[in-house]
C-alpha cells in the first residue's frame, strides 16, 4: 500500500482586510519550504474583495488580484462580494485578464450574448489539477442571488444541483481521483451537500464566517472553513492510497496567524497600491455651498437628501432609506470620491417595490423607536453600525407630543401624507428603497412588497455621486431642507 500526502491550505471572506495578506503570504512560504510544489495546493474561496476598502475601491479590485497572484493561489472561487458588486465587464477584466490563478464558478453562467471581447472565458465549470499523478478535480459554487445576478448579466443555478452534475462529470468523464468542493454557500448549505450530493471527499467552505478548528466528517465528506478576514487559514492535511485510489484519512482545520510576520514584499505592493488608490479617489465629484449633515438618530438634510435620490432613480411616489447607512454628513466646499466612499461605505444597491400604505406606516412608526434606532446590524451588505431612523421623501408625517418625547417614549404620529394626499393603509405605493430592507433586515414591514426590481451595480453612494454632480443639485439640496417630520421643535441645519 503506498500512500501519499498533500496540504491544502484555504482562506475565505477576507474582505479586502489587507492588513491579514501579508501574513497569509508568510504562512503559505513556510509550508511552500517544508513541502514540495506536487504536494501542496491553495485556494480562496470567495469575497476576498470588499468595496468598502479604499484599495479595492479605488482600484476596481485589481489590487485584490495583484495581492492574490502574489500569494500563489491555485485557484480561487468568486463570492457574492465579488460577483455582486461589480460589473460583468470588470470582472472579465479582473479574471479574464490581470488573474494569474483559474477562477471556478459552477453554477454562475453568463447570460445574453454578448461576447467578452479580449478576455478569456474564466467562469470554468470544473477545474482538474494533477499534483504527482494524482488528480484532483475542483468545483467552484457561490451563493445563488439569482435577482441580483439576472440584473448585471448572470444566471446563478441551484448549487446543488449543478455540484451533483459536476462531481458526476469529474468522477466518471476526467477520471478525478480526489473531488474538493471550493463552497461560497455557507455552512448550512456545506452541511447538507455532504448529506445529498455523493462523491465528494472535501468541501472547503465560506460565506457565512464560519471558523472550524477541527475539520467536520459528514458521512465520507470532510468539512473546513477558516473564519473571516484573514484572522486564519484553514490547513488539510490529506492521504491518498494510491493503489486502491481513495482519499484514506484527512486532518486539520483553521490555523490562527496572529503570530504571524507579515511578508516585507507583499505589504510594500498594497501599500504602493493604496496610494495609487486615494489618488483616484480624490477627485472632485462636486462643490456644495452649505454644509449637509447627518444623525443616524433623527431627521437631516443629507438623510433626505438620499432618500430623495432613491425616489428619483427608481421612479417612486416615495423614498425610504434608513439613516445608518450613512456615517456621516458633508462639509461646505469640496466633495471627493474618497469622502462619499467613508461616510457611505456599503455595498448596497437601490430597489423598487410596490408596497400597502399600513407597511409603511408600521415601518414610519417604528422609525421613533428607540429599539429600532439604536439596533445594531451586521451583513447583508451593511458596512454601518445602527440601523437608525428612517430617512423619507414624498411623505409628511405630523408628530405629536413634545419636541424631545424621542428621547424617551416613542413619539406618535398625528397624520401621514403621500404626495399631499392623506396616506390610504390599503394602497399600494410605489418605493424607492434598498435591497437590504427585502431580506427583513431592520424595519420588518418593508420586507412585504410586491413587484420588486433590484438595480445593479448602482450603490448608495452612485446615487448620491449623480445627485451632487447634477445640474438641479441646488434645488434638490435646497429641497433637502425641508421637513419631512413636522414638529415645532425640530430644525435641519
Amino acid at each position: 500500500m503506498l500512500m501519499m500526502e498533500f496540504t491544502i491550505l484555504h482562506t475565505n471572506d477576507l474582505h479586502s482586510d489587507f492588513a491579514s495578506m501579508p501574513r497569509i503570504r508568510s504562512f503559505f512560504q513556510a509550508y511552500e519550504r517544508k513541502h514540495p510544489p506536487e504536494r501542496l495546493l491553495r485556494f480562496d474561496i470567495g469575497d476576498h474583495m470588499d468595496r468598502m476598502r479604499v484599495e479595492t475601491e479605488g482600484t476596481l479590485g485589481a489590487a485584490n488580484i495583484d495581492v492574490m497572484n502574489a500569494t500563489g493561489y491555485d485557484a480561487a472561487v468568486p463570492g457574492n462580494n465579488e460577483g455582486l458588486t461589480f460589473p460583468r465587464e470588470v470582472l472579465d477584466d479582473l479574471y479574464g485578464r490581470r488573474a494569474d490563478f483559474p477562477v471556478i464558478a459552477t453554477n454562475l453562467l453568463r447570460s445574453g450574448t454578448e461576447g467578452s471581447g479580449q478576455t478569456r472565458e474564466w467562469n470554468r465549470s470544473h477545474l482538474v489539477l494533477e499534483r504527482g499523478g494524482v488528480r484532483f478535480g475542483l468545483v467552484g459554487l457561490t451563493a445563488a442571488f439569482n435577482a441580483f445576478y439576472q440584473e448585471l448579466g448572470w444566471e446563478a443555478t441551484d448549487p446543488f444541483a449543478a455540484a451533483a452534475a459536476e462531481v458526476k462529470l469529474l468522477r466518471e468523464e476526467r477520471q478525478a481521483d480526489i473531488v474538493i468542493v471550493l463552497s461560497h454557500l455557507g455552512i448550512n448549505h456545506d452541511l447538507r451537500m455532504a448529506e445529498e450530493v455523493q462523491g465528494i471527499d472535501l468541501i472547503l467552505g465560506g460565506h457565512t464566517h464560519h471558523l472550524i478548528d477541527e475539520l467536520k466528517q459528514v458521512r465520507s465528506t470532510y468539512i473546513g472553513a477558516a473564519g473571516k478576514s484573514g484572522t486564519h487559514v484553514g490547513v488539510v492535511t490529506l492521504v491518498f492510497d494510491e493503489t486502491s485510489r481513495r482519499v484514506v484519512s484527512c486532518t486539520g482545520g483553521a490555523c490562527s496567524i496572529a503570530g504571524v510576520e507579515p511578508e516585507r514584499e507583499l505589504a510594500a505592493m498594497i501599500e504602493a497600491r493604496a496610494a495609487k488608490a486615494e489618488e483616484s479617489m480624490n477627485r472632485e465629484i462636486a462643490r456644495l455651498n452649505r454644509p449637509l449633515s447627518s444623525d443616524y438618530a433623527r431627521e437631516s438634510p443629507l438623510g433626505n437628501l438620499l432618500a430623495a435620490s432613491l425616489r428619483r432613480h427608481c421612479g417612486a411616489d416615495i423614498g425610504i432609506v434608513n439613516a445608518g447607512q450613512l456615517l456621516g454628513g458633508l462639509e461646505a466646499g469640496s466633495v471627493t470620491m474618497r469622502r462619499l466612499h467613508a461616510i457611505c461605505p456599503s455595498p448596497i444597491n437601490p430597489c423598487s417595490m410596490l408596497l400597502r400604505g399600513d407597511r409603511l406606516l408600521t415601518a414610519i412608526e417604528q422609525s421613533l423607536n428607540l429599539s429600532y434606532i439604536n439596533r445594531k446590524i451586521f451583513g447583508y451588505g451593511f458596512r454601518g453600525e445602527y440601523l437608525g431612523t428612517l430617512c423619507l421623501d414624498g411623505v409628511t408625517v405630523e408628530l405629536e407630543g413634545e419636541a424631545n418625547a424621542m428621547e424617551g417614549e416613542p413619539r406618535r404620529l398625528a397624520s401621514v401624507t403621500v404626495r399631499g394626499e392623506p396616506l390610504q393603509r390599503d394602497r399600494l405605493y410605489r418605493v424607492g428603497t434598498i435591497d437590504m430592507f427585502t431580506f427583513k433586515v431592520g424595519y420588518e414591514s418593508l420586507s412585504e412588497g410586491e413587484q420588486l426590481h433590484f438595480y445593479l451595480p448602482e450603490f448608495l453612494r452612485d446615487l448620491l455621486t449623480e445627485t451632487l454632480a447634477s445640474p438641479e443639485s441646488e434645488r434638490w439640496i435646497e429641497e433637502a431642507f425641508e421637513h419631512r417630520f413636522l414638529d415645532a421643535g425640530n430644525r435641519l441645519d
